[in-house]
């Protein structure tokens, strides 16, 4: 009931917004592309070194796309994230560090008010296979789309904002497995490859120049379902990047997600990298 109060009010605050409608004259319309790739790579080699160590490598892959489409009406917004990265030490096999596929794209029509209606639609997944290297032996806990995840939602969105902009509404999520079919147990605990929830959800994204030369990029995403309104999934992604010059930048990302379906604990994962980024369009 809380959750509806909210929603409502959410409304009205829209609502009585009506009469904001003023255009913002340096914004850019039609077709937007945007697409950056980055590949950052760590290496040791030792030879008869008497104070230990061992020698290793790691190197990771991050690609960022985006395609919007901008109108007097129409705000078409479509992003996508890749980011894969494996790491070796001494002679044991290369161990999968970075392994996440994300595809977002939303929609939201332009009516005079302080918030729009929206549509959007969200594509998480692992890229390849992921394991657990704490356990002996090493345990398979993940692959490309097992799980995937789905998420279908509509509401209202506001996004007058270049910096920032926060959506909320009634979501639609879809777990999708094979093997791990603990990802979409039910919640008594029953397994089953498909999973299917309804709740709410909101998203808020941030992108801030910090510096002349450093930007702080931040998303935020809660969602509940109707029936566990006191359990939240949780993920906030960070990344601070500092540009060296045109090719070479450093990185800071921090990753915080909470889902009790995947762990009742907290899970975190933090990056600190110096690599090459190119800005192909």
């Amino acid at each position: 009931m809380n959750s509806l109060k909210f929603m409502l009010l959410v409304l009205i605050v829209a609502i009585s917004g009506s009469n904001y409608s003023q255009q913002d004259s340096t914004k850019k319309y039609g077709w937007l592309p945007g697409a950056v790739v980055g590949f950052n790579i760590s290496q040791i080699a030792l030879s008869n070194w008497t104070q230990g160590g061992d020698n290793s490598i790691s190197w990771s892959f991050l690609g960022t796309g985006s395609i919007d489409y901008i109108s007097d009406d129409w705000n078409f917004k479509n992003s996508l994230k890749i980011n894969y990265g494996k790491t070796k030490l001494g002679s044991a096999d290369f161990r999968t560090s970075e392994n996440e596929f994300f595809f977002q794209t939303v929609l939201s029509k332009y009516i005079g008010w302080v918030l729009d209606p929206f549509i959007s639609n969200t594509v998480k997944t692992a890229i390849s296979a992921g394991y657990d290297y704490k356990t002996t032996p090493i345990t398979k806990i993940a692959d490309f789309w097992d799980p995937g995840y789905l998420t279908q939602s509509l509401g209202f969105i506001y996004n007058k904002s270049e910096a920032i902009s926060t959506r909320l509404g009634i979501a639609f999520q879809e777990t999708f497995t094979n093997k791990f079919q603990n990802y979409s147990a039910d919640k008594n605990g029953n397994l089953k490859k498909f999973r299917f929830d309804t709740g709410i959800e909101s998203v808020t994204e941030g992108h801030f120049n910090l510096y002349t030369n450093m930007m702080l990029k931040s998303s935020l995403r809660l969602f509940s379902r109707f029936e566990s309104m006191d359990v939240w999934d949780i993920r906030w992604d960070n990344v601070i990047v500092s540009k060296i010059n045109d090719l070479f930048n450093v990185s800071l990302a921090w990753l915080v997600v909470y889902e009790k379906q995947q762990s009742p604990k907290t899970q975190l994962k933090e990056g600190l990298q110096l690599g090459v980024a190119y800005v192909l369009y």
